[in-house]
């Protein structure tokens, strides 16, 4: 009897030594990711896809993958590496708001247009959005017949890209029945008629478009809007001309099969290194010459961009102090700075991100500190091969279309700088459940980091305590869109307001009493 309890006693601890070991490798396993010998899809796929009559671009709120999220860097029980894990990925409470853009009971087919309402888009890709669904709004206003706008093919990037080859033609037309007649050419009897050629007075309101531009059909059947930016005001519009822009935006206007084809297969791609963080680094040379910011460069880079800043004619302001800009927070935070904020906030050195950017400038030079504490940056010509990007590789508009989608798509986003595609891809994340965006509070950081540089401060748990708390109440959580700043008149009482595509909060997001939503939102 004593020694089968003795044989007993052994078989148990071994039973529980093999289950510790068992649970060990998982864990190891969920940690570490998936062998080497797993496959992405290849470009096969992107055929596939087309032929098996793909035509949008699924955002579906996917389970996260927290089991193989990098551990984080400092050194964690395994219970405590769960919970920052969790924290560090979870997005903010969206507060049960959900997308409420369907008309009012008091909303009507548009009525017999008056005449052609032209568009000239200008600026980069997300510029010429938020025009174009502006502009559907106004050719509502003034009864107009929106003809497909053109895109931009001067601005700083050359790109030859015409609507088609950018948006679904198709599907914007048929999407808008019911709110604009939209049509891809202008009746040829009309060619060569005379045109009221107007550059619409920035935010304006209702009142402006009834009275003064809808008054120009007294006297011609075409209307040219020679820039689309900026030309609608953000707040006080009528409850159904807000909603209509978000339908244009948020529907309407979805990217072409090509395009969403190609956009979905690099999120599959990044979604196979498991939750990842989206970052828009705007570091390009246009930003910096733009902006005059030289901070971290070389004497001659700094002299490049000055040149190119002096050289280009719509650029108004060419005399710019780079160290105030940066002080006053203006200025695009640095790969290098990047990488420090990132550690501080608690992301591992194993974190996957996607660089939703252009060129770098100066290239690895100035990428290198970024990637030696992030060796898991990818972007697009990492995940796709030469071939794959071919045909958008030359068109700047489409090339930045695949970055909004796997941005959008992306478990964090976070941008560098506020520019129009970081206030684009921020406003569709509120739009779609208020997905985690961390928004840099440049201002507070450079002066942490100037600290750094000087010496006075090192990295380690008191800078991360500070950055944690700085950026607290600035992940993307629901909140109405900010008004004009406080004693502002003017063209500046209306520059200040918080942009509409940013917060479509109140407009185009209702809180519901019990969640409706599936778990599943379609971009149409």
């Amino acid at each position: 009897m004593q020694r089968r309890r003795w044989t007993l006693g052994v078989l148990r601890k071994l039973l529980i030594c093999a289950i510790g070991s068992i649970s060990l490798l998982a864990l190891l396993y969920a940690h570490l990711g998936p062998p080497d010998s797993y496959k992405l899809p290849m470009q096969q796929e992107i055929g596939f896809q087309k032929l098996g009559g793909e035509r949008r671009w699924k955002l579906e709120v996917v389970q996260r993958h927290l089991s193989r999220a990098p551990l984080p860097a400092r050194k964690l029980d395994g219970a405590t590496a769960i919970l920052e894990l969790d924290k560090l990925w979870k997005p903010p409470p969206n507060r049960d708001y959900a997308p409420c853009v369907e008309p009012s009971s008091i909303y009507t087919y548009p009525e017999e247009s008056r005449g052609y309402l032209l568009v000239y888009t200008n600026g980069g890709l997300n510029q010429m959005r938020a025009g174009i669904c502006d502009m559907v709004a106004v050719a509502r206003v003034i009864n107009a017949t929106l003809v497909i706008p053109e895109l931009d093919k001067r601005s700083f990037w050359q790109d030859t890209s015409n609507f088609s080859d950018v948006f679904d033609e198709d599907h914007f037309i048929s999407s808008l029945a019911n709110d604009v007649r939209v049509i891809k050419k202008l009746p040829e009897e009309l060619t060569n008629a005379t045109r009221a050629v107007k550059h619409f007075r920035s935010w304006s309101g209702i009142d402006y478009y009834q009275d003064e531009i809808a008054s120009l059909w007294a006297d011609y059947q075409v209307i040219r809007a020679a820039k689309s930016d900026s030309r609608l005001a953000n707040n006080n519009l009528p409850p159904d001309i807000q909603k209509l822009r978000c339908r244009a935006c948020y529907d309407a206007l979805r990217f072409s099969p090509t395009i969403e084809a190609m956009g979905k297969l690099l999120v599959n791609r990044m979604r196979s290194y498991g939750p990842y963080i989206a970052l828009h680094l705007r570091y390009e040379k246009d930003m910096l010459a733009f902006s005059g910011c030289t901070h971290d460069l070389s004497p001659e880079e700094a002299d490049e961009l000055t040149t190119i800043r002096e050289n280009t004619s719509y650029w108004k302001v060419k005399d710019i102090n780079s160290t105030e800009q940066r002080a006053k927070g203006y200025c695009p935070l640095t790969p290098k700075e990047i990488g420090v904020f990132l550690t501080a906030l608690g992301f591992p050195s194993n974190t996957p991100i996607y660089i939703a950017a252009g060129e770098i400038y100066g290239g690895d030079s100035h990428m290198a500190d970024l990637q030696l504490r992030y060796p898991l940056l990818m972007d697009k010509e990492k995940l796709a091969s030469a071939e794959e990007l071919e045909p958008f590789i030359n068109h700047a508009s489409q090339m930045a279309a695949l970055d909004y989608i796997v941005s959008v798509e992306s478990d964090i986003f976070i941008p560098s700088y506020s520019g129009n595609m970081a206030r684009a891809v921020e406003g569709h994340r509120r739009f779609l459940g208020h997905r985690k965006t961390i928004s840099p509070d440049r201002k507070a950081l450079v002066h942490h980091f100037d600290k750094i540089e000087q010496g006075t401060l090192k990295e380690g748990k008191k800078l991360s305590a500070r950055i944690i708390e700085i950026h607290r109440r600035r992940q993307g959580s629901p909140r109405k869109r900010k008004g004009p700043i406080s004693g502002t008149k003017g063209t500046d009482r209306f520059r200040s307001e918080e942009a509409f595509y940013v917060n479509p909060l109140p407009d185009c997001l209702c809180q519901k009493e019990t969640p409706t939503m599936n778990t599943s939102v379609i971009l149409r």
